[in-house]
Order: structure tokens, then sequence, then C-alpha cells
């Protein structure tokens, strides 16, 4: 496992991380998540990805009693955190990122999480009815009050992204240092284009998400959507439309070929790719048990493979679909 910058900030994360957004608490029961995590720890990653949201709180609350079971050193992994949709009805409880909300929420997080601090936290969408200026004055006073370390956003826009910079600037306060986007062979625009200016102009740090495109690019919905997979669970339907979409499912077996010649499945294939982009600080992974972490961990010998002779063969095979 390498280890990079997270953007210009001096944490180092793993290259491959591992996030709990439908399998905790969905998908994976307290014993599963205990090895997972531990799984991940073995093959030398440091960063595990959380949010409020995720199964309604309690992803947080498994991962928290399951890292209080393992022991760990807390200085020697990352817990992140995000915060926008809340947690319940009302007024200042959900959809906003206004300073009374904000403060609420990490509270409860670290409860749940049995941590003191978090060490990402992430904005997980804009609010378009609160100035960015409280949002950016409410985040510093998390990191000051030693709740947080580094915060950053996910899925805002270059604009919004450079607003808050620019005022967390102005005022000396603790900038935004990441960003949270999607990230896969058929969604590229924003991390490709229109993010290229901030690795330079402010040192933005990138912890990719859904590498493998929600499921489409582990192949396994070529045939239809199998029993048990993530588009068939309570709340998660919606992804039937993008599993199902052909001209992705026909891209993804052109990419076989490309797989088969490296010795490799078309799921490692994939997250290798996206750790490819020296953009990149780290690519969320995701697993119900330890066998697909295993698997996933595995692309980390790829990385180096991915030349630009190979990128442009996958380029060519995935053609002009992307978004």
């Amino acid at each position: 496992m390498q280890y990079r910058r997270l953007g210009r900030s001096g944490l180092q994360v793993s290259e491959l991380s591992l996030g709990s957004w439908v399998t905790y608490g969905n998908q994976v029961d307290q014993e599963a998540a205990i090895e997972t995590l531990s799984v991940a720890r073995e093959a030398g990653v440091n960063f595990f990805d959380n949010a409020e949201v995720y199964a309604g709180g309690k992803s947080e609350t498994l991962m928290g009693s399951a890292l209080k079971h393992l022991g760990w050193e807390r200085e020697s992994y990352i817990i992140s955190t995000k915060f926008y949709w809340g947690l319940a009805e009302g007024p200042n409880r959900k959809n906003t990122l206004n300073r009374k909300y904000l403060h609420h929420a990490i509270n409860g997080s670290l409860q749940r999480l049995q941590l003191d601090y978090v060490d990402l936290v992430f904005c997980h969408r804009p609010d378009p009815q609160t100035p960015i200026a409280e949002t950016v004055w409410a985040m510093h006073d998390m990191i000051q009050q030693g709740k947080a370390l580094y915060w950053g956003t996910s899925e805002w826009s270059a604009a919004e992204i450079v607003s808050a910079w620019q005022i967390a600037d102005r005022h000396h306060l603790h900038q935004p240092v990441m960003e949270q986007p999607q990230y896969n062979l058929f969604h590229r625009h924003r991390v490709e284009q229109e993010y290229a200016r901030l690795y330079e102009d402010l040192g933005l740090g990138l912890t990719t998400w859904s590498p493998l495109a929600s499921g489409v690019l582990t192949g396994k919905y070529a045939n239809g959507v199998p029993v048990g997979s993530r588009s068939t669970l309570p709340g998660y339907q919606w992804l039937q439309g993008t599993v199902t979409n052909p001209d992705w499912i026909a891209a993804t077996e052109r990419l076989r070929p490309i797989s088969d010649q490296l010795g490799c499945t078309l799921s490692q294939l994939a997250i290798a790719w996206c750790a490819s982009n020296p953009q990149v600080s780290t690519v969320i992974t995701g697993a119900s048990h330890s066998t697909q972490v295993i698997e996933n961990m595995k692309a980390i010998d790829l990385i180096p493979k991915l030349n630009p002779e190979l990128r442009q063969r996958i380029q060519e095979a995935v053609g002009e679909i992307a978004t």
C-alpha cells in the first residue's frame, strides 16, 4: 500500500480506503464490520469513511463499536463523517449546513463513533439556503474545538469550493482541503475537467467514491439484476436505472479482454484506473465481507501497470459515454 498526501495538507492517506455506505447497517453486522475493518487494515488501509446519514446513523454506531472492540491506537487510523441530510424531521435538522445543525451533528456523530474527534469532516452536499460564510465559520469552529482536524466538501461545484476557500482565506480560517466526488470510468467530468484548476490553485485533495459505478464495472449486471445486490435493497431501488444502463454494460464487457490480459478482475481494473489518477488522494472501496476487501486490495498491484498505452485502450473501450 502506498500513502498519498491529502491534497496540500500533510495528512497521508492510503491510496485505497474502505467506506461504509450501503453496507454497514444494511448488509454488514457487528462481526462482519470488525472483520472487514481488520482485513483492510492488514492490507495497509488507514482511512475509513462514514457519514451521519448512512443507515440512519447505524453505520457510525457499528463502526464505532467495531473500532472500540479492535482497540487500535487512535493516531494510527483516519475516520471521516459527513453532514447535510440529518437524521430527523423539522427545521434546522435536515438538508442544511447552518451553524445550529452542524453543532449538533458533530456531537451526535462523535457519540455514535465513540471518538473524541474525527479526522475528516465533509459538507455532504452544498446548501443553497445557508450563506457559505456561515458554513465556513461553523466548520472552522468545529476544528478549533478539536472535534475535527480537517474539513472539506462532497459533490460541491468548483465555484462553491472556491467561494468557501476564499472566505476562509480572507478571514484566516481553516480552509477546505478535500472534496469527495463520485469518480469512475463513467463519471469523469467533474474530477478531470471542472476541478482541474483547483488542484494547483487551492491544493485540493480527493477522496473519491463509487469506483465501480454502483457495481456495473464488476460485470455482475451483464445478465440482469442479481438477487441480493445493492440495487435490490430497500431504499436503493433508484440505482436500478443506473446499473441496467445498456451502454455502461456494453462498455464494461469491452473492458473484459483488458482485465483478462492483465490477469485481474474487472473490479480490480476499475479501482486501479481511479487510483492511477495523480489528483486522487484515495479511492474509497466498499465491501460487505472480508473476501471482497481482499479482492479489492489486489488492485494495488495494478496501479503501476496502467501506462499511457493501457489507459488509452481503456478509454477506447469505454468510448464517449462518460459524463
